[in-house]
Parts: structure tokens; C-alpha cells; sequence
């Protein structure tokens, strides 16, 4: 992505009782780690839902439903050094294989090649440490019903 420019994503918070699905990254510029809910890039010409469909079905091969927009964040973030600009689609969804949720860690791949760790973690376990992004998620979530 260039400096220059906005890139639209879409994400899915996946809920287990009081813990949500999330993949831990690290900012080695910053030297701390921080945790987004999975999803990716909506390509031209895609709508918001059929890319978290699409993104979770390639990123861990498996299938969701009841997929429901919970809001819209705009981000301003800095990652590795380098100024990002996203517009978020927050979507909230369940897996249609219900034995996901008893899995410690999921694994998978997203379409660079870079391997995905996922994790279930509590809403009360980040922290300005173990940040959770993007940006005013936290705040969505906490304003949501589950």
C-alpha cells in the first residue's frame, strides 16, 4: 500500500463467552505486540460482507454465517515506521463449524503467505501494551450486545 493512499478493509469479531478471536502481530518499531480480529482487503467491485466471507474462508478454509455489520472505524495508524489509512468494516459472525470455538489457536494463511496465529482473548486482557486495533474497536464492541 502507498503512503498515499486508503485502503478499505473488513474484519470479523468472532465471540466465545467473553473472549473474541484475534491474530497477534508485532510492530518492531514500536516493540510491542497488538491483536486485530481477522479479515482483510475488499477488492474492487466487492462488497464489505462478501470480503469477510471470502478472507476467513481463505485465511482459516472454513465457512461463516450471521454475519452482521456492528459499525465503520476510520484509522489512523502507524505500522513498522510507516503512516497507514484504513477504513474498517467491523462485522460481527459466527463460524458455521461451532467446534472452532473449543480450539486454542487457529492457524492459517492469508494471501501473502504469511502464517496466521489467532487466539481467543478476553476483552479485559489488552491493554496500552497489548493494544487491540484498530482504533476505537474496543469502544464498539464494549457499546454492542453480544
Amino acid at each position: 500500500m502507498g503512503a498515499n493512499q486508503i485502503r478499505v478493509i473488513a474484519i470479523c469479531v468472532f465471540r466465545c463467552e467473553d473472549e473474541i478471536l484475534v491474530a497477534e502481530e508485532f510492530d518492531h518499531v514500536k516493540e510491542t505486540p497488538f491483536y486485530r480480529p481477522l479479515g482483510g482487503g475488499v477488492e474492487p467491485g466487492e462488497l464489505a460482507i462478501a470480503a469477510i466471507q471470502r478472507e476467513i474462508l481463505e485465511e482459516l478454509e472454513e465457512s461463516i454465517h450471521q454475519v452482521q455489520l456492528l459499525g465503520v472505524l476510520e484509522n489512523l495508524f502507524e505500522y513498522e515506521g510507516k503512516p497507514g489509512h484504513e477504513i474498517v468494516f467491523v462485522f460481527d459472525g459466527q463460524f458455521v463449524n461451532p467446534d472452532i470455538t473449543q480450539q486454542t489457536i487457529l492457524r492459517g494463511m492469508d494471501s501473502g503467505d504469511h502464517v496466521i496465529q489467532a487466539r481467543w482473548r478476553s476483552l479485559d486482557s489488552f491493554d496500552s501494551y497489548h493494544r487491540l486495533v484498530p482504533e476505537g474497536l474496543m469502544q464498539l464492541l464494549i457499546t454492542q450486545p453480544n
